[in-house]
Order: C-alpha cells, then structure tokens, then sequence
C-alpha cells in the first residue's frame, strides 16, 4: 500500500479517551546530535521534510491483529485485556514501506505494561517484529534505552549511556548525561515526544527533547541499516499504548524493497525483554 503523500497534518491531533485530558504537547526538537550531554535539544521550529505515517482517522498504511491495535480519538491504539490477551509480543506494522537513514517523531502515552517503536526491523511474519526497538515504559530510566527484539543482544545501550557495540560485544564509551536529569524529562503517565535520527550505524535517542541513549553498531553480522517501522503490545498483563503525531524524514535514498510477510494469526509463542 503507498503512503498517501497528501495526508494533511490536521490529522496530527490530540488524543483523549481512556486517560485524563491531555497535557499539551512539547515541541519536537530539531536534530542536534552535538547538543550537551544530558541538555535538552533546541525546540523545533520546522517540520520540512517530514511526512505523517498516519492520517489520523485509521489504519490505512498499517497492518495489526485487529483484535489489539485500532485507530480512536486521531492515535493508533493498541490494548490487550484479562478477557483477550496476546500469547506473545504483537506489532502493528507501517507498510507504506522501509526505512534506512532517517528521523522519526512521534508522541506516546503507556497505561499498564510495556512497549515500544521497532525501525530497521525484519518482518517475521504474524504480526511478529524483530530488531532495534526503542524502549516505551512508562518508568523513568527505563524510557529510552535500545533493544534487540528477537534478537541476541538484548540490551544493547541502557538510558545514559554512550556505547559501541563490535565483533567482541558491548563497550561503553561514555555517557550521554546525568542519569537523574535524563530521568526526570519522562512525563510519566502523560504524553511523552519520542525523537530517533539513524544514521549510518549511528543511533539516538532522545525523550521530550533530552537525549537518552547513543550507540553505535559496528557489528556487522548483526546490524540492520534498513527494515521496517512499528509498533509494540507485549505480551503479559492487560495494557493500553498510543501513538500519535508519527511523522518520518528520509535522511538518505529510499532502501530497495522487500517482499512484507502474510499476517494471518496471532503469535503463538510467550515472548520477553
């Protein structure tokens, strides 16, 4: 399915339902990979080259177990009950296309549970993703960190750190700032701005404008430098996740395409983190 272009950004509203009323949301920051460690980006004073990847209304461009994942109130919504859970890990995914070097931006709000943002990532068929996941908690410390979903290397840069990842494993090489301030930018139980620039083998992360992780992947058996966008419900307790205002800016050509995996059934297996 193409990406519709065209989407206007009016559809990038704010969210209600299920939660408080909203706080307004911060400004997405404007790439600053030399900002100060710990420091917050400079606000964003441009969207140029951005594109939505949700039209707000529902989920054209986007593939979930229907069960879980819908579009309400302009945010892609992913919930799992007592009465309906998921077996395993389950992901809505954008198949509008693939990503190589990019920006993304969006807006997330957790209750309950555990989730996360997938880019670069393998479709494994059955609404099952793998690969670099940015980390969605709710728990400060815990919002922001790299995760090798389905992966060997789970891990693989925690909130704080700057880190270089080779053919012998994880080395840390520094930090990205003082891990009391990174933690007091998570707005918990509110919406939160999720900021991820890949570059090359080069990835950050920053939350509500403070940058919560720096690695970079010399391992070139396991590193990815393309593959899809999406979305996480983990398996476990009953949760609520959404998604708004996603917007992507191409940093590089466009990766060759890949044939997407059929999504049929529910993932049959328990997954963890």
């Amino acid at each position: 399915m193409r990406l519709l272009i065209g989407v206007s950004l009016a559809f990038l509203v704010t969210c209600g339902g299920a939660f408080a009323a909203d706080a307004p949301a911060a400004s997405a920051p404007a790439p600053a990979p030399a900002a100060a460690a710990g420091a917050a980006a400079p606000a964003a004073t441009s969207e140029e080259g951005f594109v939505p990847l949700f039209n707000g209304k529902d989920l054209t461009s986007w593939d979930g177990n229907p069960k879980f994942w819908s579009a309400k109130d302009g945010c892609i919504r992913g919930e799992t009950t007592a009465e309906s859970p998921t077996k395993g890990n389950t992901f809505c995914i954008w198949r509008a296309g693939l990503v190589g070097d990019f920006e993304l931006r969006l807006s997330y709000r957790l209750r309950n549970g555990n989730s996360g943002v997938q880019y670069r990532s393998r479709d494994m068929g059955n609404w099952v993703v793998g690969g670099y996941q940015a980390e969605v908690a709710n728990n400060p410390g815990q919002d922001g960190f790299i995760y090798d979903e389905k992966g060997k290397r789970g891990r693989m840069c925690l909130v704080g750190e700057k880190v270089t990842w080779t053919k012998d494993g994880k080395q840390v090489t520094g930090s990205v700032g003082d891990l009391e301030k990174i933690k007091a930018a998570l707005k918990k139980g509110d919406w939160n701005d999720y900021r991820i620039i890949v570059v090359g083998n080069h990835i950050q992360h920053y939350i509500n404008g403070v940058q919560t992780i720096d690695f970079t992947d010399e391992n070139e058996a396991m590193r990815a430098m393309s593959g899809i966008v999406a979305l996480q419900i983990h398996a476990g307790a009953p949760m609520l996740v959404e998604f708004k205002n996603i917007r992507l800016k191409k940093l590089g050509p466009d990766p060759a395409p890949a044939a997407a995996a059929p999504a049929t059934t529910e993932p049959a297996k328990p997954a963890t983190k």
